[in-house]
């Protein structure tokens, strides 16, 4: 609560997301360029990842991790918040920025009170991209520009991206 007792005129609300499982939508007017939360949950390394995330024993990409450099991933499924729940588009209205290891999402065009918040997760992986690869980190999104899949097209170089989309 505000010190006048109202509740603070938040940005976003969560519900049923049409992409996949809950997501964030814009509660009211968002300018491009707005910061509109942090990506915040528990800091850890490569090890911690691999134990609480086995990708061998999943039957698609689900996993709440963003990756700030080559040793450290933020985990939003522990101490995290509502940026967790930010679905993956491949014709996205907002972009995870990077501020000296902190990661925001801020809004890069106007969004309407009602959309949901979406940014490119750009999963990469150090492999040539496989049929089950597609398959597994399969796009829900659904934009005419939806090119199938959450990897980056690109593939350069190997990250955990965020698996915010469940």
């Amino acid at each position: 609560m505000a010190r006048n007792g109202k509740r603070p005129n938040r940005l976003y609300t969560i519900k049923r997301s049409g992409i996949q499982g809950r997501g964030v939508f814009a509660a009211r007017r968002i300018r491009k360029g707005r910061r509109i939360i942090e990506y915040k949950g528990e800091r850890i390394n490569e090890k911690e990842e691999e134990e609480r995330y086995d990708e061998s024993k999943m039957d698609r990409h689900h996993t709440y991790l963003f990756m700030v450099d080559d040793k450290i991933s933020i985990d939003g499924n522990s101490k995290g918040n509502s940026a967790r729940l930010i679905n993956h588009s491949c014709d996205p209205n907002c972009e995870a920025v990077d501020e000296e290891g902190r990661i925001f999402i801020e809004a890069i065009r106007n969004i309407q009170p009602g959309v949901e918040l979406t940014y490119d997760y750009n999963f990469e992986v150090d492999e040539p991209i496989t049929r089950r690869d597609l398959e597994f980190y399969a796009c829900r999104c659904g934009s005419e520009k939806c090119r199938g899949t959450i990897l980056n097209p690109k593939n350069s170089r190997k990250s955990k991206g965020n698996g915010s989309g469940r």
